[in-house]
């Protein structure tokens, strides 16, 4: 389905705008062109090829999903790929793509599904009239603007989370808890190298613009290098909560270390008393028959007593050095 929002001087034309004549509707400086398409046939691409004068290889890129953010330049307009993603309710990215193709007065959005939701960033355009004048430029700048938006809002909210593994992983005592905590840290980290691998790209796509004068012309300069900014602090805080978890990770490999070792000091200090009183038993179970312990009278209960008396001071020296 393919949709068209004609503008001029600032103010929403009504009616519909025939691919076939693109030319004509572009023809007037003042006006701008927002053609939206949600999963594209062959045909709408093969009609949108031909009315805005779109490179093959572009076209090719369209056709083929989960595209690497990027941008490309051609001679008069760019090529834009970028890869929104919103919180799903058990915290994890749901993925979205997003091709736009962006001239000084127009700009064509390819939306596959599931479909990105572009309301709020047409509201956003349509908000700030005063710079429809700079055209395709202050389009890409909403798009881009609003996609990291919401890398912003998944990254401070995957921070919350790694703030409460961190309590959670000092915290976790038995093995079942543990174990769902380490989980839980493998899961968000996944994420992170998620988000992080959507947002980078779109930090290089940025600068690429700035060096289009007739994309980023010198009224949304500021605005181009605050969005820079905002993915700068996306990629930061996803690398410091990715080496936060990572530290976790380590913790919890140290934990499990730990506790076995504990366990093997244990059963080393139960094995080290059970030793002498089997040591004793062992000798006066032998069968010769010159052992003059023998025939005493009081060698049983000697035995019996040695046994005692070396298991319990064994044990009272392992639980005073906290070996049991």
């Amino acid at each position: 389905m393919i949709t068209a929002r004609r503008y001029r001087d600032g103010v929403a034309i009504a009616g519909s705008v025939e691919l076939t004549a693109i030319a004509d509707t572009l023809a007037s400086e003042d006006s701008f062109l927002w053609v939206d398409a949600e999963d594209p046939t062959d045909e709408d691409l093969q009609a949108l090829e031909r009315g805005f004068g779109l490179h093959p290889l572009e076209v090719e890129d369209v056709k083929h999903r989960h595209q690497r953010a990027k941008v490309e330049l051609y001679q008069e307009h760019a090529f834009v790929v970028l890869r929104p993603v919103r919180l799903g309710d058990d915290d994890e990215l749901i993925e979205h793509e997003v091709h736009a193709f962006v001239g000084r007065r127009y700009i064509v959005t390819l939306r596959p599904t599931p479909a990105y939701d572009l309301t709020e960033v047409v509201s956003r355009w349509e908000r700030q009239p005063e710079l429809f004048r700079e055209g395709g430029g202050f389009a890409i700048y909403a798009l881009i603007d609003e996609v990291v938006d919401d890398y912003l809002t998944a990254v401070e909210r995957f921070e919350d989370l790694a703030d409460d593994l961190e309590d959670l992983t000092f915290a976790a005592d038995d093995s079942d808890e543990g174990t769902e905590v380490q989980e839980r840290i493998f899961k968000l980290k996944r994420e992170i190298v998620r988000l992080r691998r959507f947002a980078m790209p779109v930090r290089q796509g940025l600068d690429l613009l700035q060096e289009r004068p007739d994309v980023a012309t010198p009224p949304l300069g500021p605005y181009f290098r605050d969005a820079t900014d905002h993915v700068i602090r996306v990629v930061e805080l996803a690398d410091n909560i990715r080496d936060l978890l990572t530290s976790l990770m380590e913790v919890r490999v140290a934990q499990v270390a730990n506790r076995l070792n504990l366990i093997m000091k244990k059963l080393t200090s139960w094995a080290a008393i059970i030793l002498i009183p089997t040591l004793i038993a062992g000798i006066y179970g032998m069968n010769f028959r010159d052992m003059p312990e023998l025939r005493w009278p009081f060698g049983y209960w000697l035995a019996l007593g040695a046994m005692a008396l070396s298991a319990l001071v064994l044990y009272r020296v392992f639980k005073r050095k906290d070996w049991l």
